[in-house]
């Protein structure tokens, strides 16, 4: 494992009672209102993901794909207007989603010359970044999306996702990247950080990549052997590490997809987040909860699964982890459709736990 300095950058960095560094709730939704900012506020978060306006991309016309730095700067003063700080934003592209979906597909087809113009507009943004003063990115390494196979319910009329392996549609064809071993796979992911590293420690901006989710079945889907950033046991995530050296490569690291990944996620969790954490290059976290194992598994609500959330946190505080803490996935229901109580709930089981971390801190 490639352990590597403390990321150094220009954000504001939270301080807890007994002077260490402390970590701060976050938040990954979008905000398309004043009245959003303002409800995040209230809900204790204190970093907020942002969006910038999408680009006027169209590859027939040569429209431009990548974000001004003003653009970049509107969000950020939109946001920090409200006495939030925005110092994460996530690409237009890149997404968790469906390759078949995606609207720019050629970095994770291995297509050129369409990667590359893909790529030099990244590259673009990652400069956009660095000018406007926003520190990280986020991105995805997706050719599946986000897997499910359905809904079961949960308390007060919520509805948990479900994925069971056995329960997909293995007679639909392969995406349009199409046949996909391990090799293939890297080979793409390598590619793209070759070209976009370099210009992200340039510019000083991390560059914070979701691992896929969930992991493939055995003998692979739809084309696709093997999600290589979620083998079982976290290793595609030390190899995702280890393909550069370099500070300003790394993880948002999504604790829920993490262990959807392990075949014993209650044993084998713990001692993977510590690797990751003493790395110093997991740029953000995602906090969600299962009930089950690789393969065969339910998200559920934050207090109620297999994942005890507060040890992640308290190891997270041990390793001087100063980033933000997002709910993830949280259940939808009827009587809340935008998930803004869902939400809410998340926001101060977080926040519980991190001054719980704290108190434990100072009293030792």
């Amino acid at each position: 494992m490639v352990v590597s300095p403390n990321p150094a950058n220009a954000q504001e960095r939270g301080q807890g009672n007994n002077g260490r560094p402390r970590m701060v709730l976050g938040t990954q939704r979008r905000a398309p209102s004043e009245a959003a900012l303002v409800e995040f506020k209230r809900n204790g978060v204190a970093r907020v993901c942002g969006y910038p306006v999408d680009p006027p991309y169209d590859q027939k016309t040569g429209d431009r794909g990548y974000w001004l730095v003003s653009e970049v700067e509107q969000e950020k003063e939109r946001i920090e207007s409200q006495g939030l700080r925005m110092d994460m934003v996530a690409l237009p592209f890149l997404e968790s989603s469906l390759i078949d979906n995606d609207f720019r597909p050629a970095i994770m087809m291995g297509k050129s010359p369409e990667r590359d113009r893909d790529i030099e507009d990244i590259q673009k943004m990652i400069e956009a970044c660095g000018r406007a003063g926003v520190g990280t990115i986020k991105y995805n390494m997706s050719i599946l999306g986000v897997m499910t196979t359905g809904e079961v319910p949960g308390r007060g009329g919520s509805k948990l996702r479900r994925f069971r392996a056995s329960d997909l549609d293995y007679s639909l064809p392969d995406t349009i990247a199409g046949k996909v071993d391990p090799d293939t796979y890297w080979e793409r992911i390598d590619y793209f950080l070759e070209r976009v590293v370099p210009v992200a420690e340039q510019y000083k901006v991390r560059l914070a990549c979701h691992p896929q989710d969930p992991g493939t079945p055995p003998g692979g889907y739809r084309g696709v052997v093997e999600n290589v950033l979620s083998v079982p046991g976290g290793k595609g995530l030390f190899t995702f590490l280890n393909l550069r050296s370099n500070r300003y490569h790394g993880l948002n690291l999504c604790c829920g997809t993490l262990a959807e990944m392990l075949w014993n996620p209650t044993r084998e969790i713990y001692p993977i987040v510590q690797r990751l954490a003493a790395t110093k290059r997991v740029f953000n976290i995602h906090l969600r909860n299962i009930k089950g194992r690789r393969n065969d598994f339910i998200e559920t609500w934050g207090d109620e699964g297999d994942i005890d959330h507060a040890e992640i946190i308290n190891i997270l505080a041990d390793a001087g982890y100063d980033g933000a803490v997002d709910p993830d996935h949280v259940p939808g229901s009827d009587g809340d459709p935008s998930k803004s109580q869902a939400y809410a709930q998340g926001y101060g089981y977080i926040l519980g736990m991190i001054a719980a971390a704290e108190h434990r801190a100072a009293r030792r």
